[in-house]
């Protein structure tokens, strides 16, 4: 390598750093963004009349309407309408989503616009980051830590921004992904971060393109199906209290009353997590094959391999209870933060605490 073309990548290496402090200043915006959404995008009036009109929408146990009518002798009727309660993923009912899941009130999805058009710049100035840092060594930009978290995050940021662009109602995971992105990148740019430099041997291979793209897509739907479940525990026990006859407090109910129905939640998790699992077993299969090539076998027990293949039983059994046990609500929710969680430490610990092959973190 000649100097110039050190000087070129140095270059390169130091606008990439640019970049991704530049869009997390952008995420952080969007951040507030969505702060003020959750805030001033409560429930508006017409929400609060339809509520009253289609019994408690609000996330009531459907409660009875009375409906009064004054009659000529002045005494009064009353109509009472009937219960209407449907069974949930939980157990106990469905429940319409929260008027927020749909943005709220004029303001609070004026904020939520901004909110979205800032996050789409911001993930548009982080994919560069991510693109010149690979150009700065002419690899791909995933080997260390630090590059695997801002194309993590990144990657994260693009499958939101796909839902939204097919019309999902996803809104909602706006505000816990954007926080989830800034952390994510405060570690990669702090703890976790590495000299833009050349890959180990063992990582010249056109399998790295393969193998690694996918288990970081895998991972960016998970992180979606975990922050659902997340969630869906949450408000399914809000819902739980209402229909107990407990009012919950103001902020409990403000927060609550963003998100979707429980059962809306449970059913999007499953599906998330259900379409991704076939590609994390070819994840695995990839990898035992670069292994196969890379060091002459294709399984060795290394500490990745034994946790990714932990992970792949946590979300086998998770979609097998689900679809063989009928499974649905706390115990499946349960179960897939369980196999999320196996997800996070097969990423973070394994590739930090735990010396293998697969040690290439660089911190």
């Amino acid at each position: 390598m000649t100097l110039a073309a050190a000087a070129t990548n140095e270059s390169l290496a130091s606008t990439s750093n640019v970049l991704i402090y530049s869009a997390m200043a952008v995420y952080l915006l969007a951040f507030f963004a969505h702060i003020a959404e959750w805030l001033f995008g409560s429930r508006s009036k017409v929400a609060r009349t339809a509520a009253a009109l289609t019994g408690d929408a609000q996330g009531g146990a459907a409660a009875s309407v009375q409906v009064t009518a004054q009659q000529q002798g002045g005494s009064t009727a009353v109509l009472e309408r009937p219960k209407i309660i449907t069974r949930s993923a939980s157990g106990v009912r469905d429940i319409p989503d929260g008027p927020g899941a749909a943005a709220g009130d004029e303001q609070g999805d004026l904020y939520g616009r901004i909110a979205v058009s800032l996050t789409v710049l911001a993930w548009a100035i982080e994919a560069a980051g991510v693109v010149t840092r690979a150009l700065s060594v002419q690899r791909a930009p995933w080997g260390n830590m630090y590059e695997f978290n801002i194309t993590f995050s990144t990657v994260v940021v693009g499958v939101y921004l796909c839902f939204l662009l097919l019309k999902k109602n996803v809104r909602w995971l706006g505000l816990p992904l954007i926080t989830t992105v800034l952390l994510d990148l405060g570690l990669a740019v702090t703890v976790l971060y590495t000299a833009s430099d050349q890959l180990v041997p063992a990582l010249h291979s056109y399998w790295l393109w393969i193998h690694v793209s996918t288990a970081i897509f895998c991972g960016a739907v998970f992180y979606v199906g975990g922050v659902s479940t997340l969630l869906y525990l949450f408000r399914e026990r809000y819902e739980s209290k209402l229909a107990a006859g407990i009012t919950p407090g103001a902020f409990a109910t403000s927060v609550m009353e963003r998100l979707p129905a429980s059962a809306t939640l449970d059913k999007f998790a499953y599906r998330v997590n259900a379409a991704v699992f076939p590609l994390w077993t070819f994840t695995i299969i990839a990898g035992a094959i670069w292994a196969g090539d890379a060091w002459g076998r294709y399984w060795g027990w290394d500490p990745k391999e034994v946790w990714s293949f932990i992970t792949w039983v946590a979300f086998a059994a998770y979609l097998h209870a689900r679809a063989t046990a009928g499974w649905k609500g706390r115990k499946a929710a349960y179960l897939a933060l369980i196999a999320f969680g196996c997800w996070l430490f097969n990423y973070y610990g394994v590739n930090i605490f735990v010396s293998g092959k697969h040690s290439y973190a660089g911190v």
